[in-house]
Formats: structure tokens, sequence, C-alpha cells
């Protein structure tokens, strides 16, 4: 959520695009990003991928993806989300879209990405787990999915902090205390005998204190990968994003991360944040942050901004995040003011299967009929199970013989999830191993 979404309106997309191709302001802008790293078990790791290129009609268009994975009980399922995250959910998302489907169609696919991920590394039989963020940077339409407690915030030029992501701590979640538990979880503080209780809330068996993350075979089906999701599109004037590990956020608040590194390039920036956090107390876990500034092309570097004398929503573009020069702003043309307002597009959290992977897309047809909604596989006419089968949810005209369909096996995932029955490795919803 924004720190101030009551001034902020809510746009459709459709219109922001058309919006930009009638104005004849399509540019895309510059990405720099940086990040650091102070390692204490070997668990945290990132992924990076900037200027991805896909064929769109006649042309080619860029996006960029960052990623900050925080391992647990090991690396492996880490290391295997790095691998494999990104190319699920191109998967999840159909060929020959243009540009404005393609972002319309992303939070459906991350979805689907993340739990084809989570299935197919359970199917390992390795017990690890990780927290994950993932940050798609489409022209200046930002759209991150996150499940644990990394977290990615955004800073827009005007100095307006936007949280992007959501922590799924139970210590500070009790609605998805209250999921867990009604799918037959257990959730309580570590016993140390004579009833004592001491830690965080943890969901048992296995003592995670995250409701969701990807792995964690030894843990219910109930935690579970399906991603909150948030989608905004930045003014021309762009912003800083910082994408970080818990080390960082269990040390430093959002505004204490951006006031430490503000005027620093990314690589500096995400080197002081780590500074910050690990200073105080040592290094007690692993420490990782990653700084992306999406920047406008523009050729001519803006003098300096003076923002209290300046009308509210108005701002000089990459003062936030670049050096200041000494330039007098009286040589500041009306080219340079621009409105910066962030709109929010899309906000998703339910973790419920059936909710995320409905479309109120107007492509009725957009997603394949005959294929998984999570796993892609091909399935004949009759084969697949509708995501409305059987939903926890009493969606009005929502009929069970409408897609879009799961496969066996991942309807039986969903079920698991969603505390009906119990998963195909084994792994019950009652809460036993």
């Amino acid at each position: 959520m924004s720190s101030n979404k009551g001034e902020h309106q809510t746009i459709p997309l459709s219109v922001l695009l058309k919006r930009e191709l009638a104005n004849e302001k399509v540019e895309r802008p510059d990405i720099v990003s940086g990040q650091a790293n102070q390692s204490k078990k070997g668990e945290d790791f990132t992924f990076i991928k900037s200027e991805c290129q896909r064929l769109i009609g006649d042309g080619v268009t860029t996006y960029s993806v960052f990623g900050v994975l925080d391992g647990h009980n090991g690396s492996a399922a880490a290391i295997y989300t790095k691998e494999n995250l990104l190319s699920n959910v191109l998967g999840a998302i159909p060929p020959d879209l243009n540009r404005e489907e393609w972002i319309a169609a992303l939070p459906r696919a991350l979805v689907a990405g993340f739990v084809k991920t989570d299935k197919d590394f359970q199917e390992k039989g390795q017990l690890s787990g990780t927290t994950v963020t993932f940050v798609i940077i489409e022209g200046f339409v930002v759209t991150v999915a996150s499940v644990g407690d990394s977290r990615c915030i955004l800073e827009s030029a005007d100095g307006s902090l936007h949280y992007l992501s959501a922590d799924h701590r139970f210590e500070d979640n009790e609605e998805e205390t209250e999921r867990v538990t009604a799918s037959g979880g257990e959730v309580g503080r570590l016993n140390t005998g004579g009833g004592q209780q001491i830690g965080p809330l943890r969901c048992w068996p296995g003592g995670l204190c995250l409701s969701r993350s990807i792995g964690d075979l030894d843990v219910g089906e109930f935690i579970v990968p399906v991603p909150y999701v948030k989608q905004v599109k930045l003014s021309s004037s762009g912003g800083r994003l910082i994408i970080a590990s818990d080390g960082v956020w269990d040390a430093l608040s959002a505004e204490a991360a951006l006031d430490c590194c503000r005027g620093m390039p990314p690589d500096a920036a995400a080197g002081q944040v780590v500074k910050e956090a690990v200073q105080p107390k040592g290094l007690k876990d692993d420490t990782t942050c990653m700084v992306v500034d999406i920047l406008p092309a523009e050729k001519i570097i803006p003098p300096v901004p003076q923002p209290k004398k300046m009308s509210k929503g108005v701002f000089k573009v990459k003062a936030m995040f670049r050096k200041k020069c000494t330039e007098s702003t009286s040589q500041m043309g009306e080219e340079y003011l621009v409105p910066d307002v962030v709109e929010e597009l899309i906000e998703a959290g339910s973790a419920i299967l059936s909710e995320r992977l409905d479309t109120k897309y107007p492509l009725c047809n957009m997603f394949k009929l005959f294929s998984c909604a999570v796993c892609q596989v091909e399935m004949k006419p009759g084969e697949g199970v509708s995501i409305h089968t059987g939903s926890l949810t009493n969606r009005k005209n929502s009929r069970p013989w409408d897609g879009p369909f799961l496969c066996v096996s991942c309807q039986e995932k969903r079920e698991a999830m969603e505390g009906k029955s119990h998963s195909r490795n084994g792994r019950y919803s009652s809460g036993s191993e």
C-alpha cells in the first residue's frame, strides 16, 4: 500500500497506455541497478535480467526483471527458483499479445509461475524453502510479486513512499494466521516447557514463521506459494526501488533505507543500505539489497530541484536518484516540470487460487482453453477441472464448467492448499507429515 494512498486516483491500464500513444510519450526509461550482500549462511540470492526482448508486431519491446530470494533450511529452493521462475511466468503468458495485453496478463501469469515453480520443486523431495520478491519493469509499469518477508519499496520522484510487497509473517498478519488454521495448520510460539512460549509465531509442524513461500516440503500445503501482486505505473519522472531480504528490513525502516542512500548511484546505494543494516548489531543474517533506478531517458540532466517551493505533485526528474548538480534552478524550463503520480493498477493478495487465476480481462479467449492454467500442460476436452469447481468463494455468475482449467495434478495441489485434501507428495492438510 502507498503511504499516501488516499491522494491517488486509479486509472485503467488501457486508458494510461492509450494516453501515452496519443501524446507520443512511449519513451523507454533508463534502468540502472546495483546490488550488495553480506552473507552469514549463504542462502540469499539475487536475480537480474535486464533488456529482455519480446517481439511485438513488426518491432521489439524490452523489459527488465529483478528478484531477491532468501532461502531457509538450505539453499536448494532459492537456487531452483532463481533458475526456473521467470521461464514459468513467461510460459503462462499467451504469445502474440500487444503491450497493453502483455502487461495486463502479468499478474495472473506471476501467480501461475509461482505455483508451478513450487509444485515442480516439491516433487524433487527436498525440504528447503525460499521467500521471493520478483519485479518486472516494462516501460514505466512496475509489477511486483512476493511471498515471504523480503520486501520491495518505491520512492517516486516527489519523495512519496509506496510499499509494493506484503509481509507474510504470522506475527504481523492475523488474516494469514486465520487462513492457515482454518486449513488445518497449527500456529503458535515455540514451547520451551513449563508453559513458557518464546519467539515469533510459527506454523507446526515445521516451525516456519512464514505463511507463504516456495518449497518447504516439511510444512503443510497451507503454506502456499500464491504471491501478493501489485502493479503500478510511474510518471515519466521515474522512481527508485529498493528490493531487499529481511536482513535489511529487520534493522531498517523503509524511510531509513531510502534516506541513508539518497543521492548515491545504485551500486553505492545498495552497499550503503547493507552497511546501515549490519552496523548496529553485526551480521546476524544474510543481508541482501538491490537498488533499481527507473530514470527518464533524457540527454540533459535537469538542475537541482527545490521541492518545498513547488506546487504539490510536481518535481524535477532524476533529482531523487542522482547526485545533485549546481546549475541554478532559474534556468529550469517548463519541459522539466512533470506531474509525479504513481497510479495503482492492480493489488491482489488472496491466497485462493480460483480468485487469482480467473481474469476480468476483456479478451475472454486470451488464455488457452485446453491448457492447465498452472503448469501449461495440454489437456483433451473434458480432462481439465474448472478453477471454479469447489471454490471457497461464491462468485456471482461463476459456473464450474467455465475455464480456466487445471490438470488433475494441479487441482490436487489446489485442494491441498485450501485444506481439502493432501497432495501427491503425501503432505496432509491436517498438519501431520
